[in-house]
């Protein structure tokens, strides 16, 4: 075994091989900067902090989940060198999947419904994997998910990572995101008072908030956020169409518990587009719509709370996958839109915390940062 692996924290079932790329990975994903992102609305000075997934692996925060989830696979044996990975997602699964299968040599398939951004199908194909389109007609994404069942009931060999139920989905957030976003605000001086995020499969939201509720208690609000144009989780099932992508996927999801959580937030998706080309035009952040959704929801939340307000949320992913999309059109303000209501002033970025993935113990030992740094797969 390479010396700079701990034999004490891994699971003998692994290939030194394997070890070494999933320690190549652990540098790679998560242990992102912490954006206070400065704004005035309704005459009050605010700031609203936002986790910067975009720095992960693949640009989004799917890739905590897809690495937690195989590392946890391997060690159960629920996946084997060569297996095949099949998983229906809306894209930044897909994606996440696909590049991090590729580091671990697996195939990958990947099943989608047909309407999601051209980037987003273009991206998985050129990581290797395979994509499968499903239409409205065939089910949509509850078709999708029923496609890559039937894929694992008839094959052999094949993992099946079950994003919407797993529950190392919700532990990526909290073991990784979760006491990370503490350990930043911490270093300002702050705790924070909430945390808003737009449910997709509910890991961010339910991880993120057991984290901080085990570090803060009750005290912290932990809001699920969807759109007003589709409110799944208000309604329980799929009602109305909108353009954020990534979230409320026509279904709540398995991992979903409203009890644990406060209130939903809603947001308009136009207003959601607003908000993320007003971060990129003004502040350079090049954002997805659905992180203009987040900055949208905490800002509602932060008005709420009061001068105290300390609340915090994550920028999913970039706007690289939305080119072809109504993000880089012209999007007409609607009454009822708080984007115009914002005045953007800055950001202050607090860096990352150098420990790289706290989801597991890979058990790295002390060393010279640059070497740590330069290490490749196996």
């Amino acid at each position: 075994m390479s010396p700079d692996l701990d034999a004490r924290t891994l699971p003998s079932r692994l290939p030194v091989g394997l070890h070494r790329r999933f320690d190549s990975l652990r540098w790679m994903v998560g242990d992102t900067p912490l954006y206070s992102i400065h704004l005035r609305c309704r005459g009050r000075e605010l700031r609203i902090h936002a986790k910067n997934e975009i720095a992960n692996f693949t640009g989004s925060i799917k890739d905590r989940m897809a690495l937690h989830m195989l590392r946890e696979a391997y060690d159960s044996g629920a996946i084997a060198p060569g297996d095949t990975i099949a998983e229906a997602t809306s894209g930044n699964t897909g994606i996440s999947f696909a590049a991090i299968g590729r580091v671990l040599e697996h195939p990958v398939r990947i099943y989608m419904p047909d309407w999601m951004s051209r980037e987003r199908v273009l991206l998985i194909r050129e990581l290797g994997a395979e994509v499968v389109p499903v239409s409205a007609e065939e089910g949509g994404f509850l078709g999708s998910i029923e496609r890559a069942d039937e894929l694992a009931r008839a094959e052999a060999g094949v993992f099946r990572p079950q994003q919407f139920s797993s529950a190392a989905n919700r532990a990526a957030h909290e073991r990784s995101t979760g006491p990370e976003l503490l350990a930043q605000l911490d270093s300002l001086g702050l705790r924070p008072t909430a945390f808003v995020a737009g449910v997709g499969t509910g890991g961010t939201v339910m991880g993120v908030g057991r984290a901080l509720r085990a570090a803060l208690g009750d005290g912290v609000a932990v809001h699920p956020l969807e759109p007003a144009d589709s409110p799944t989780l208000r309604t329980g099932t799929k009602v109305g169409k909108h353009r954020i992508q990534g979230i409320s996927d026509e279904f709540v999801p398995e991992l979903v518990d409203l009890e644990e959580l406060d209130g939903i937030v809603d947001v308009r998706d136009g207003d959601a587009i607003l908000m993320a080309q007003r971060l990129c035009r003004e502040l350079g952040l090049g954002v997805g719509i659905s992180s203009g959704a987040n900055v949208l929801g905490a800002l509602q939340v932060a008005l709420a709370q009061g001068d105290d307000a300390v609340v915090a949320t994550v920028l999913p992913d970039s706007n690289k996958k939305y080119l072809s999309t109504d993000l880089c059109g012209e999007e007409a303000v609607r009454e009822g839109d708080l984007t115009p209501e914002v005045e953007l002033l800055g950001f202050q970025v607090v860096p990352r915390l150098g420990t790289g993935y706290g989801g597991f113990g890979i058990g790295i030992r002390s060393q010279d940062k640059n070497q740590r740094l330069s290490r490749g797969g196996g």
